[in-house]
């Protein structure tokens, strides 16, 4: 599949809020959350005032024109949270164009652009169950603590 990853755009910003939903992990066998579920606080961390602050910077994927995913990091006291100067990892496609490698591509894009910027590490956190682990570990996290449902992943940049 022919893809292009870019910079996201300010006036794209409102699509995160997609892409955030997609984001969220639905095992087998359970119904998707409501949409309305990324009101919630702990979510809107992700999106409120993005690429107003420093350390906020975006990805997109592209197939065809059309934005098929997103990257996004930014400073914030998220579920992925290490300390104030680790941006934290957002990131999701669209169901028909994952397992395309256009995720781990838009991982490693962002995590250049990081070590570009002069961040040391990235963090992030992911459901146990989320076969996205492996796709994290690939590109360089390494699990540093984790709860009953979550680990906390970091990588050095």
């Amino acid at each position: 599949m022919d893809y292009k990853i870019r910079k996201i755009n300010e006036h794209e910003y409102h699509i995160l809020e997609n892409f955030l939903y997609e984001a969220i992990f639905v095992p087998k066998g359970t119904q998707p959350p409501p949409r309305a579920i990324i009101q919630k606080p702990e979510l809107q961390v992700y999106l409120t005032d993005f690429g107003k602050h420093p350390g906020d910077y975006g990805l997109a994927a592209e197939v065809d024109g059309k934005i098929v995913g997103a990257v996004w990091v930014r400073i914030m006291n998220d579920y992925g949270h290490i300390d104030d100067e680790t941006p934290s990892f957002a990131i999701s496609l669209y169901q028909e164009y994952r397992h395309f490698g256009i995720g781990t591509a838009m991982m490693e894009e962002m995590l250049h652009l990081l070590k570009k910027e002069g961040y040391q590490q990235t963090s992030l956190a992911v459901q146990k169950e989320n076969y996205a682990v492996r796709m994290y570990q690939k590109v360089g996290f390494e699990i540093v603590d984790e709860n009953s449902e979550e680990y906390i992943m970091l990588c050095k940049l």
